[in-house]
């Protein structure tokens, strides 16, 4: 997790930057907004204050302000100054050295990466002197994210738009999180969602699992060089771009499918909501309702962690790496060691799904890692933030695993 500075200049497209903000901390980093008087009149700074949760700096000149010396304790604590938009003005300040705010100011004082998302009139994009100084930037390592055309705020249809929010987004976490390698060659089987178990054609029982945790493992899986392969259950959310995806609906759908790709993995974390029980008797046809009550008849669903616990110690027991979740609503760490024991899993990630901002459907969470004598407990973040630590563990667990076999 890494701290951007998001800097926001006076353009129309200063609404774009707030969907870039939550794009940043969807990817797991911290923000903090730094904007001109200028961007002020086109977005409110308690807008960002509210999505960032921090005081939104508007002003070297606030009072307090010089006694941290606040431009300086920012320079040297973020891992990216990320402009956008950036207007033709900002962009003539950097350029010439100008320090009038504090937006300007950061970026002389700053040694991290400096990424700029021009916006502005496809003729003064254009530009001579405009163009001289985007130059004269990039020649000192500034990167860019280039603008998009189409009709701008003016009425003109040209080059200047400000680029969308995911694409800056993109360009940003490529700078602070650049691929890794650290699990290159590691074959990984990450399940996520929800399961449906069908009563008729029309309903199903089901559960409020929208798919989030599963995916960022997944994506954070794949950043690190794995070899992913996802096993989602039904969720309106786009599925991350892995080496392969299977989809599936039922418990049952999930079972053959993470028990057919499990025997050749390095690592199996199970992230999905697997229904525990399903009917027992499916209608074919659409079951009509009537004035009395309804009797659903259910009957318990394979165990796909205990399968897979079993189907290890079969294989004499060292690969592949198992990691499961333990969603509960009461003696949550306490039911995730007994479900540690009971299933012979490495690691057990106990997750209080009764508070609203964590758990099922939620963009962040807090859960502890359960493991053979260990727990740690991780605070409140966004579930690519958690999506590392748990990953963090799984490579130690690799590496042990590695260098005990080196030593026999």
């Amino acid at each position: 997790m890494a701290l951007i500075a998001l800097g926001v200049t006076g353009g129309v497209g200063a609404y774009k930057a707030v969907e870039v903000c939550r794009g940043l901390q969807k990817r797991g980093h911290d923000v903090v907004a730094v904007m001109t008087r200028s961007a002020a009149r086109f977005v409110g700074p308690v807008t960002f204050e509210a999505i960032t949760r921090r005081p939104v700096i508007t002003s070297q000149w606030r009072p307090g302000m010089n006694a941290d010396i606040e431009h300086i304790a920012i320079a040297d604590g973020i891992a990216l100054l990320l402009v956008a938009p950036c207007t033709a003005n900002v962009i003539g300040k950097f350029a010439n050295g100008i320090a009038d705010d504090f937006l300007s100011s950061l970026y002389l004082a700053t040694k991290a990466p400096v990424l700029i998302a021009p916006a502005m009139n496809v003729n003064m994009l254009a530009h001579e002197a405009v163009q001289r100084n985007l130059q004269t930037l990039a020649a000192r390592g500034v990167r860019f994210v280039e603008p998009g055309e189409g009709y701008l705020a003016c009425g003109w249809i040209g080059k200047g738009r400000l680029a969308e929010p995911a694409e800056i987004v993109e360009a940003a976490v490529a700078v602070v999180d650049p691929p890794a390698s650290s699990l290159k060659g590691t074959r990984v089987v990450v399940t996520a969602g929800p399961t449906y178990e069908d009563i008729d054609p029309v309903r199903y029982v089901g559960n409020r699992s929208s798919g989030r945790m599963g995916f960022a493992l997944a994506t954070e899986a794949r950043r690190r060089g794995a070899e992913v392969t996802l096993v989602a259950g039904p969720t309106p959310l786009a599925a991350p771009a892995v080496d392969a995806t299977i989809n599936v609906r039922s418990a049952a759908e999930m079972h053959e499918a993470v028990m057919r790709v499990a025997s050749n993995a390095d690592v199996v974390i199970m992230a999905a909501a697997v229904a525990d029980y399903t009917p027992a008797s499916p209608a074919g046809q659409k079951v009509t309702k009537s004035d009395g009550p309804m009797t659903l008849t259910l009957q318990r669903t394979k165990d796909i962690l205990g399968d897979l616990g079993s189907m290890r110690a079969g294989l004499g027991g060292a690969r592949p790496v198992l990691v499961g979740f333990a969603a509960e609503t009461q003696d949550v760490v306490a039911r995730a060691r007994e479900k540690r024991a009971r299933k012979k899993v490495d690691l057990i990630i106990a997750n209080d799904v009764s508070q609203p901002d964590q758990g099922f459907d939620a963009e962040t969470n807090a859960v502890t890692i359960i493991g053979d004598g260990s727990e740690q407990a991780v605070p409140l973040q966004s579930k690519a933030g958690v999506a590392g630590i748990i990953l963090d563990r799984v490579e130690q667990l690799l590496r042990s695993r590695a260098g005990n076999l080196a030593s026999r």
